[in-house]
Parts: C-alpha cells; structure tokens; sequence
C-alpha cells in the first residue's frame, strides 16, 4: 500500500519546530518528526499543509514553498511518499492541540536537532540545508 504525506519543515529565526511522536502511535513512536499528515481523497497537497497544521499546531500557513519529495519504505512494508514544505510564515502561536499525535513540540538549533532521535535519517541534511537560509525574523 502506498501513503501520500504532507509535512511541513517549519522555520523561525534559524530555528526549527519540531513534535515528538507519542509512544503509541503506529509507525516510528517516540522519535522526533516534522508536522503533517496523510493526503485526503480529493486534496491537493497546499489544502493538506494548511489543514494538518490548523489541526496539530493552531497555525494557519501564510509562506511556504515547495522543498522536495522523500520515498521511505515502512516497518510493514508500505511504501510512503512524503512531500516536504518549507513554513516560514503564519498566523497563530504554534501548541500542542493533538496530544495523541505528539507528546511534545519544541524549537531547536540545528546542533539540538542533531542531538534527537529523529524519524527519518536524511532530516539532519534538510534541516541544515534549509535552516540557516530561510529563517523568518
């Protein structure tokens, strides 16, 4: 089976938000991850942004951009397809409102985030190529 996710790599002033997964969740439990969530039948990609993150932070996206896609396989032998945006402004204050989805949320310098367990391996790369770059004043 194949997963179409949106998530979002959320910037502010060289630093990056980031949720812990919380322990029961079904893939990758306890590790750090970017926000989102599957694609709904019948939403384009930009609806699935804006609504995952109005759901999980209370933030509504007013600047993003497209960064790439990244293919992983997961532990039950799905295939996910994630499509990655940069966030670098909204409208809101950024909490915590699906505390089944995430046990915390946080900023972190790119040396903090270097120091998580992370969901996926090639975040450290992203982070770095995009943090110091597009950081929101």
């Amino acid at each position: 089976m194949s997963h179409e996710v949106v998530a979002a790599l959320i910037i502010q002033s060289q630093m990056i938000l980031l949720g812990q997964r919380s322990a029961g969740r079904a893939f990758y439990p306890g590790v750090w991850d970017v926000f989102g969530g599957h694609v709904e039948t019948g939403e384009q990609h930009q609806q699935t942004l804006i609504r995952e993150l109005q759901e999980e932070l209370g933030i509504t996206p007013t600047k993003w951009r497209f960064l790439e896609t990244i293919n992983a396989s997961l532990p039950s032998s799905d295939e996910l397809t994630l499509y990655l945006y940069l966030v670098t402004q909204w409208t809101g204050t950024p909490a915590n409102l699906q505390l089944d989805e995430h046990s915390a949320i946080g900023w972190f310098s790119l040396a903090e985030a270097t120091q998580l367990k992370l969901a996926h391996p090639t975040y450290l790369t992203l982070f770095a190529r995009y943090l110091a770059s597009n950081s929101r004043p």
